[in-house]
């Protein structure tokens, strides 16, 4: 028997190539199918990090295959929670939706090594971003 998921995120940077896809990546590997994933750019890169793919493989979480999107208004409505790394004013608001902003670092041209942390902090946010949707349910 499926059930419709909890919830859905949006989780929204400004190339869609690093921070987004990361937290994309460990939402659907932490939460399976119990809460819907969206990652989106406001100005999409051409590829995902190749240093954001490769410090995701170390903790077991293949993000190989995801592309940037553009940001779109349809992708926001459809969305109960909005997750913004520094997209700044390009990010569209809209009424009913719970916004959160993440000042994570940018991984753009960085290395493996200089990732990791980034990494290791979008997984601690999106633990308790699980938890948070989890209480939501048993309320």
């Amino acid at each position: 028997m499926s059930s419709s998921p909890l919830a859905s995120v949006l989780f929204v940077c400004v190339h869609n190539a690093g921070r987004s896809q990361m937290a994309a990546g460990f939402l659907s590997h932490l939460a399976g199918d119990r809460i819907e994933v969206r990652s989106a750019g406001s100005v999409p890169g051409d590829q995902v990090n190749p240093s954001a793919v490769e410090a995701m493989k170390e903790v077991g979480v293949d993000i190989a295959d995801a592309e940037p999107k553009i940001l779109t208004t349809e992708a926001v409505q459809a969305s109960d929670y909005v997750i913004t790394m520094g997209c700044g004013d390009a990010c569209p608001v809209f009424p009913g939706k719970k916004y959160l902003d993440w000042a994570l670092e940018d991984p753009a041209g960085k290395g493996v090594d200089a990732v990791r942390p980034i990494r290791d902090a979008i997984k601690t946010r999106i633990e308790a971003l699980i938890a948070e949707i989890d209480a939501k349910q048993e309320a």
